[in-house]
């Protein structure tokens, strides 16, 4: 692993006023994404830029680096479905954003957004609805037609939060192989490939694996070695592990770890989950309880391991997120309108504050763009 040698951009997205963001408690002051400058020695983060736009709630970095695009996760306007998805030209020089264009999503509340490893589509999820937007993405980094919007059906044991399906993520695998939308409403995991010529998200065979029922799947990741794959499950609190065949793209359930201490007897709301560079550690938060979990994983077992609970010293962490060294661990506590930066010890795992904390409104998503 690569100590970082010069300052990086970071990206923030937020739910904007004058609205109150889920879950929150009070009307947020956020007008956008919020560009920073990252200080490599420490992780510092210098605010550059303010890009105006409504909730971008979840951002995306396209192969090169070159654009990001974002999800505008709004719900009804005048009686129509108002979420969307924009598209930015990153300034190379330092990082900063001109916007280029903005497409409906013909759903609500987008929750997530990918573009796919050809950087020929951007893919989406409509949370509101349970649909899978693609769309084609041209040559100057703006998105182009809807290509295809696989929707999904069904209904899981929780009568509130499963009353129907809700796409909370939509990601393709390490070898870009297979997308993966992953359904918090029923409990599934659905898995395509993407024909490149088209658009269309093809069903894979098989085309779905399921978590425990009530579980609520929120956000997948991949492990570097390609063999595991961990979905996180947001009602139950708990981390599924599923062992990964890359070539036929199945997933299949190894064990569930809870993402709690054993003597937790608050509500349970998970968000975010990474995986550190070096593939040796697990992290996720939670809300309510307000901490990111650390696993170690064990390589040959996909096994995970508790290593503890490291306070996020602020309320409601939603995102989550390493630099790409694995040097830092940046956590956006959404009600406490506060970026709390931790170093990451490389031996063990563990999560050290760094003494740095952003004030930044209502953060959601952290994401990382080039060096500079």
């Amino acid at each position: 692993m690569a100590a970082p040698s010069t300052d990086r951009v970071v990206y923030v997205g937020t739910y904007t006023g004058p609205g109150v963001a889920p879950d929150g408690h009070a009307p947020s002051t956020a007008v956008g994404i919020y560009v920073f400058r990252m200080r490599a020695s420490d992780g510092h983060l210098t605010l550059v830029q303010v890009v105006p736009t409504e909730n971008p709630s979840y951002l995306a970095l396209d192969p090169t680096l070159t654009h990001l695009y974002c999800t505008n996760q709004n719900d009804v306007v005048a009686g129509a479905p108002a979420g969307r998805v924009s598209a930015y030209a990153v300034n190379a020089a330092d990082g900063t954003l001109a916007f280029l264009d903005t497409r409906p999503t013909n759903g609500t509340h987008p929750a997530h957004l990918s573009v796919h490893p050809s950087g020929a589509y951007l893919l989406a999820s409509n949370y509101g609805g349970g649909d899978y937007p693609v769309f084609r993405l041209l040559a100057d980094g703006s998105i182009g037609p809807e290509t295809d919007d696989p929707r999904a059906s069904g209904t899981g044991t929780d009568p509130e939060r499963q009353e129907g399906p809700h796409a909370h993520q939509i990601l393709t695998d390490p070898d870009s192989r297979h997308v993966f939308g992953v359904d918090l409403g029923t409990d599934r995991i659905f898995i395509w490939s993407l024909d490149l010529a088209t658009g269309k998200l093809i069903a894979n065979a098989p085309s779905v694996a399921a978590v425990a029922a009530g579980s609520g799947p929120r956000h997948m990741v991949f492990h570097p070695n390609r063999r595991f794959a961990y979905v996180l499950n947001e009602l139950s609190g708990t981390i599924t592990t599923f062992e990964h065949d890359p070539v036929r793209g199945a997933l299949a359930p190894q064990r569930t770890v809870s993402t709690l201490p054993a003597s937790f007897t608050g509500s349970r709301s998970t968000a975010e989950i990474r995986i550190h560079p070096s593939g040796r550690f697990l992290y996720s938060t939670n809300r309510g309880h307000d901490s990111i979990a650390m696993f170690a994983i064990d390589e040959k077992t996909g096994a995970l391991d508790p290593l503890g609970w490291e306070p996020t010293q602020g309320e409601w962490p939603r995102g989550m997120n390493l630099d790409p060294s694995g040097t830092f661990l940046y956590v956006a506590n959404q009600s406490s309108d506060t970026i709390v930066i931790f170093r990451v010890d490389p031996s063990s795992g563990k999560l050290t504050p760094t003494g740095e904390t952003v004030h930044t409104p209502t953060p959601v998503d952290v994401e990382f763009g080039e060096r500079l």
